[in-house]
């Protein structure tokens, strides 16, 4: 048998920022289309970034100063950003990431593995949850690279009865980024904005909102960060 070390994490997509536009705060310097992972360990830097990726998809009026750039925020009918759950093998260094259009805002999408179905992961390159038995194998590209009906190439196994552990982490991950999502509105001094705009990422986000995974399948999930035996 092989030991494995499975983990799940919460992520956005760094979008390609005007590197000569003002910024309205301190934003994490980090590569286009790369992944900014959501916890409780996020700086300050980190968090700005976050809300940039935000703000980058809508109009923004002058001044573009935070209460601006807030206020565009909370006239928006419902807050989205390119991202989900991130699966890494650790062992490995194989990791299957959110393909394009997947947003943060379907995250909880991936219990409907639970029930044998793949959740919608997101086109090119096309991740795909395929369910064999007992277990789940994720596919980064399960949407064009076939080979005779199958699919191939980089992929993760998991027992299904994993899953529900490895989604409450990505839970609490997301829980903890929210608390430090509101001491950064503190630290700016956006007042009222600011418990308006936590208010609106954790509606929009379903990030405290109950997640009783306890039901989701028969038998219990191993903790996450043990070892996986397959």
């Amino acid at each position: 048998m092989i030991d494995v070390v499975i983990t799940m994490r919460a992520v956005v997509e760094v979008p390609a920022l005007d590197a000569e536009a003002p910024r309205p705060w301190p934003v994490e310097s980090a590569a286009p289309f790369s992944w900014l992972a959501l916890d409780a360990s996020c700086s300050e830097e980190q968090v700005g970034l976050f809300v940039a990726a935000l703000a980058d998809r809508i109009d923004v009026p002058e001044p573009g100063g935070p209460d601006e750039v807030v206020d565009a925020l909370l006239a928006e009918e419902m807050l989205v950003v390119a991202g989900g759950l991130q699966l890494c093998d650790i062992d490995t260094g194989t990791a299957v990431v959110p393909g394009c259009c997947a947003g943060l805002e379907d995250w909880r999408d991936w219990t409907e593995a639970l029930a044998g179905d793949s959740p919608w992961l997101g086109h090119d390159p096309g991740p795909e949850v395929e369910v064999l038995g007992d277990h789940l194998r994720v596919w980064q590209d399960g949407g064009s690279n076939r080979h005779h009906g199958r699919w191939a190439g980089v992929h993760i196994d998991l027992p299904r009865v994993a899953l529900p552990a490895l989604l409450g982490s990505a839970h609490r991950d997301l829980v903890g980024f929210i608390a430090v999502l509101a001491g950064w509105t503190e630290q700016l001094g956006l007042g009222s904005r600011g418990s308006a705009l936590v208010r609106t990422i954790d509606r929009d986000f379903a990030i405290t909102a109950p997640f009783d995974l306890a039901n989701a399948c028969e038998a219990p999930g191993w903790p996450v960060g043990d070892r996986l035996r397959r």
